[in-house]
């Protein structure tokens, strides 16, 4: 089964602009990012893909040359990113079985991760993510958190901003007593000609709402399988995440 791995990294962000040069224990985040998915044994080719000359310029700079790809800046996802890199790859006659995105905030994804992923596509999988338990009620309320329900065989139902499932007639305070939660951890792997699919949709009402694209695919009635990680990772959307980034490799590399 042939891979390929993208990595989407906008200049841009509203929060953190320039987030992906913006420096981790020595090294920028998306020469992390790059180097932990190129080691990786699933990985067939590894793409970073962005919309920005600086981001360009550096990931040449650090050996990148064949890593880096120029995409448009009309994306209004990473998944239209990648989408972009497999059908430029594919009119260059590389071919591909399975897309993984990996967010270039994503410095601490894991070998494992990408393994429990591409495990799912030996089954009629359209596409996979992660989830992880959560542990605290202030985890569980937060709209920053996103939650994941998921059927008996592992496949997503719905994602919510909000506490998912509700438990009537129990204090919130103790919903996670006696009950199972989960976050979604944002990485995904997609079947190729599915990822094709997938960038042709109109946004659903469900996604307009939660502002959350996955509901898309489930409203258009493609699967979701779920796999659980103990590892959560930590994503940089503000520069206040990158300093608990420097604080946990700092204590992790101690």
């Amino acid at each position: 089964m042939r891979t390929l791995i993208v990595i989407p990294a906008r200049y841009a962000s509203t929060r953190f602009p320039g987030k992906p040069l913006a420096m981790l224990g020595g090294k920028s985040i998306i020469a992390r990012v790059w180097r932990t998915a190129s080691q990786m044994d699933e990985a067939s080719r590894v793409v970073v893909a962005t919309d920005d000359e600086r981001i360009l310029s550096h990931m040449q700079s650090i050996g990148g040359h064949e890593a880096a790809m120029m995409t448009s800046t009309a994306h209004r996802s990473g998944t239209d990113r990648c989408g972009e890199v497999l059908r430029r790859l594919k009119e260059q006659g590389e071919q591909y079985d399975v897309v993984v995105n990996i967010q270039g905030d994503e410095p601490f994804v894991e070998e494992s991760q990408i393994a429990a992923l591409t495990a799912c596509f030996k089954g009629e999988t359209d596409i996979a993510t992660l989830r992880t338990p959560i542990r605290s009620i202030e985890e569980l309320l937060s709209p920053n958190n996103v939650k994941v329900v998921c059927d008996n065989n592992g496949r997503a139902l719905y994602f919510s901003r909000q506490p998912i499932p509700y438990r009537r007639d129990v204090e919130q305070e103790k919903w996670l007593e006696g009950a199972a939660y989960y976050k979604h951890v944002g990485i995904y792997a997609f079947r190729a000609e599915v990822l094709e699919k997938l960038c042709t949709l109109a946004p659903a009402t469900l996604e307009e709402c939660e502002k959350l694209e996955q509901l898309r695919w489930l409203a258009n009635g493609y699967t979701i399988a779920v796999r659980d990680t103990e590892h959560a990772n930590i994503g940089i959307d503000t520069p206040a995440d990158l300093a608990e980034a420097e604080a946990w490799l700092a204590k992790h590399n101690s």
